[in-house]
This record gives C-alpha cells, structure tokens and sequence, in this order.
C-alpha cells in the first residue's frame, strides 16, 4: 500500500529539520574547530612523551573531522544546508583557544582535553534535545558523544598518576 504526503506531513519534515540542525550545527562548527585547533597542537608538542601525543591528537583530528561529516551529512540529507565556513567557524565555535607556539605535553594534553570537554557539552546538548525532535538524528549524536568520549579518555590517561 502506497502513501501520499500530505501538506502537514511536509510542514513536519521541514519542523523536524531546521530542530536537527539547530543543534547538530553546532557540533559541526566545534568539532571542525577541534580539527584545526588539535593540528596545531600536534605541531607543537613537545617532551619526554611526544611521540605518543603526537600520534593521539592525529587520531583526535581524524574522528572529529570523521564525526563532523557524519553530522553535517546528516542535516543534509534533511535537505538543509550548513555554513562550516573557516569564518563560521572561527565566530562561532565554544572551544577555548590554544596558546600558539611550542607547548610541553602535559600542557598540550590539558589544553586539548578543555577543548575536548568543551565540545562534550555541545554534542550533550544535541543529545538531549535531538530526543523529541529526531531519533535518527538523536543517534547521530549519540555516536559522536560515545566517540569523543573515548578520544577524551585516551588523551587524559597520559596524566594519570
């Protein structure tokens, strides 16, 4: 049995797609800031565990970018579109800024971490929101959340005692 699309059924869709991205966006914007932000720190570590760090905050990179294109892909295919601009980002993102130039480990570990926790709510937003809004998109949310929570945890057992 086929069905027909209603005018209401369409003024629901577009309802439900401008909640999506009202709170998916801005997972995008910090989580395509946590790319840039975690290359530069990754340039500039330094210190006795170097190597190790170096090599995590390249994994960081790679998941948030991977998690920002699932998210933006998502509010998308809802037939949205999304500004990611390097401009939009900049002004928009809740990450707190990095310190430029060389930084020792623990310190690139701490500071990553607050950018990391500062996402974290961002993404634990669209969690809870995306609940009554969009469940495929709530578990769209909920993927991210599970791995930068992981990625988190990863990075902050390098200071553990």
């Amino acid at each position: 049995m086929s069905t027909t699309q209603t005018p209401s059924d369409l003024a629901t869709t577009a309802e439900t797609a401008a909640g999506v991205v009202q709170f998916l966006a801005p997972v995008v914007i910090d989580l395509e800031a946590l790319v840039v932000q975690g290359k530069q720190a990754h340039w500039h570590v330094r210190g006795t565990a170097f190597d190790e760090v170096h090599r995590q905050l390249d994994q960081i990179v790679a998941n948030a970018q991977e998690f920002a294109d699932t998210a933006a892909e998502r509010i998308v295919a809802l037939g949205l579109p999304l500004d990611s601009r390097l401009k939009t980002v900049a002004e928009k993102n809740t990450l707190p800024d990095l310190p430029d130039g060389f930084r020792g480990w623990e310190e690139t570990v701490a500071n990553v971490t607050a950018q990391l926790d500062a996402a974290l709510v961002t993404i634990r937003t669209a969690v809870a929101e995306l609940e009554t809004i969009d469940m495929s998109s709530q578990d769209v949310a909920i993927e991210i959340e599970r791995g930068v929570t992981k990625d988190r945890w990863l990075l902050q057992a390098h200071l553990a005692s």
